[in-house]
């Protein structure tokens, strides 16, 4: 019974870890669309 908790414990820690993964990956890319170099073209 024991095996079953703790294996069901690391698999939601598992889905946790993946999903704050995730959202951190999307706010960077966020922050990186939003602090992109704006090129000119006013030569």
């Amino acid at each position: 019974m024991k095996k079953i908790v703790l294996l069901a414990l690391a698999a939601a820690g598992a889905a946790v870890a993946r999903k704050k993964i995730s959202e951190g990956r999307a706010e960077q890319a966020l922050w990186a669309e939003a602090t992109d170099a704006v090129t000119s073209n006013h030569n």
